[in-house]
């Protein structure tokens, strides 16, 4: 007797192989069987006209915090993740000496848009070092399998004090004791090792990231010490303003080290042709046999804004200013008072001098109604600019009819980046491209501004079957990208298969009826904490361990999921 059998649905084993219908066994956490199968189980799931895909692994979260508090990862598991990377982009709560706590959140917090507050309240402290950290993740009960890397700006703190914080240059011992730091931490259990270099990254008294202006001799020095432990990845982000400087770092890194680095890749309007050169550059590395490769994203990288956001385009409105922060019900009777309303819009918004800034804030023609279901490649002719100009009005007018729907839930949805066609065909390059994985859905973060978490059901629902404004891609493909492909990467070789021998994290769902709802605002995280939630229906099941741990997004109270220490080898069981 086997413990589960999923009967009858039509696998898509996760290697891109075309789907065969079949039934799946399992015992224990392992398949252990998949074709035509007569033996009973203790549990079956039936998934006639259903699809059965491993489970998914996302790579880029910031789950970090939250893993300390909440066993469900949500809103990745509404989204059928059954196993999270953290660490990313060089933030993190490890190592941390206690007088620095307060510094590590308030880098996450600028950096990621997490509350402090949430953080203050849910974070308890039972570790100082990487591998203690590890054991206080070992110690939870988590509903998803938990991995993550150690970070770029936590090291330098660490080793450095202040001198880390302040942008300073690291000395020689300084750099072997991060490198010592980092080897530890990996050969602890982690994945790898992370950084950021972008100015979007700075902390919650918009100082840049640490790691920002580290110089090569640092980075490079760390990346020689994961390549000396055998085992371990790179991931970084980069502005890349000067590219040719910047990509030959990275390169050097991914070289020396000889662990495989991902790097963000994204299309930005001021800067419009980079990500091709990005590309092309990874592109040459592996002909040279460079293991680089590009971190892409399945849909634009997307602002949301409204009333019950962090941001929207009234919001250094001096007339806005006298309601910002009273609750909901006071502000909406507010914007629809006449008076109110033409005080509001008769007063200019003041431009921050911020150019990402006033992008967000104003670029009209580039920002629209979510919807319900969230529409995530809209027409630029359904924009607020375009709406405003066949209406003859100002478009904040357009904007503040909007934000006002739904009792002022509703939400404006602005794709910031990989959207400047109007479309994401800039995002099926990268998609399409030899050398880039699935990424940077930042679940976790972000909680008032972005909803990304969501990008695993945006794969496969929208390039795999809704997609109208430009070709589709083959579902098989779509599938493989989050599951072998994504595990691959982070060496989880004993995941994102439907074969014999591979872990069971499975999902069956509802193809046809899959639908993406829009985000909304909740109140749970610590201190009451605000973050936006993002749910789909049609994961009829998410198997984890060989466990039915959610029904249609729900927690099935199973906890079945446990901490990843390292890289994983592939089975050698062999089919039945």
């Amino acid at each position: 007797m086997y413990d589960l059998i999923i009967r009858n649905g039509l696998i898509y084993d996760g290697t891109g192989s075309a789907p065969v219908k079949a039934n799946v066994a399992v015992n224990g956490e392992r398949i252990v069987a998949i074709g035509d199968i007569d033996g009973s189980a203790k549990q079956e799931v039936d998934a006639e006209g259903k699809i059965v895909t491993p489970g998914f692994v996302d790579i880029h979260t910031h789950f970090d915090g939250q893993v300390t508090w909440d066993p469900l990862l949500a809103p990745s598991s509404c989204h059928g993740v059954t196993t999270i990377v953290m660490g990313n982009c060089g933030v993190g709560f490890a190592p941390c000496k206690p007088g620095q706590r307060d510094w590590l959140i308030g880098l996450m917090e600028g950096v990621e848009d997490i509350p402090g507050t949430a953080l203050h309240e849910g974070i308890q402290w039972d570790w100082e070092s990487f591998p203690e950290y590890l054991d206080a993740l070992d110690r939870r009960e988590l509903a998803l399998d938990v991995a993550t890397q150690v970070p770029h700006g936590a090291v330098r703190a660490y080793v450095m004090g202040q001198r880390g914080a302040d942008h300073e240059v690291a000395t020689r011992e300084e750099i072997a004791a991060m490198a010592a730091l980092v080897t530890e931490g990996i050969e602890a259990g982690a994945l790898g090792f992370s950084t950021s270099r972008t100015e979007k990254h700075r902390d919650s008294s918009g100082v840049l990231t640490p790691s920002i202006t580290a110089h090569e001799d640092e980075l490079v020095g760390i990346a020689r010490a994961v390549g000396a432990t055998g085992k371990g990845v790179l991931q970084g982000i980069s502005d890349f303003y000067d590219f040719e400087q910047e990509f030959a770092l990275f390169k050097k890194m991914a070289r020396e080290s000889g662990a495989p680095i991902s790097l963000t890749v994204e299309q930005q309007d001021a800067r419009p042709e980079w990500w091709l050169q990005l590309l092309d550059g990874i592109s040459a590395a592996q002909a040279e046999g460079i293991p680089m490769y590009g971190q892409v994203p399945p849909r634009a990288t997307g602002v949301l804004m409204g009333l019950t956001a962090t941001a929207n385009p009234f919001i250094l409105n001096p007339v806005y200013g006298e309601i910002a922060g009273k609750p909901l019900q006071e502000q909406v009777a507010a914007l629809r008072d006449a008076n109110f309303r033409e005080r509001l819009l008769s007063t200019p918004c003041p431009r921050t001098g911020v150019e990402l800034m006033d992008e967000v804030l104003y670029s009209f023609d580039k920002m629209f109604s979510l919807g319900e279901p969230a529409n995530y490649e809209p027409d630029p002719e359904d924009s607020m600019g375009a709406t405003a100009r066949r209406r003859g009005v100002a478009p904040e007018e357009v904007v503040l009819d909007v934000m006002l729907q739904n009792d002022g839930q509703a939400l404006i949805y602005q794709p910031l980046f990989n959207y400047e066609p109007g479309n994401l065909d800039h995002v099926r390059t990268m998609l399409q491209h030899p050398y880039t994985v699935a990424g940077l859905a930042d679940a976790g973060a972000h909680c008032g501004m972005i909803s990304d978490a969501s990008f695993p059901t945006t794969l496969i629902q929208h390039w795999g079957r809704d997609r109208t404004r430009g070709e589709k891609l083959p579902l098989e493909k779509l599938i493989a990208m989050q599951t072998s492909e994504t595990a691959r990467q982070v060496g989880l070789r004993d995941r994102g298969v439907l074969q014999p021998g591979y872990k069971a994290d499975i999902n069956v769902i509802d193809f046809d009826g899959l639908t993406l709802h829009a985000p909304h605002i909740v109140h749970d995280l610590p201190a009451g904490g605000r973050r936006l939630m993002q749910t789909a229906s049609g994961y009829n099941a998410t198997i984890i361990s060989g466990r039915v741990a959610f029904r249609e997004g729900q927690s099935t109270g199973e906890l079945n999921g446990r901490l990843v220490r390292g890289p994983q080898s592939a089975p050698t069981l062999q089919p039945a």
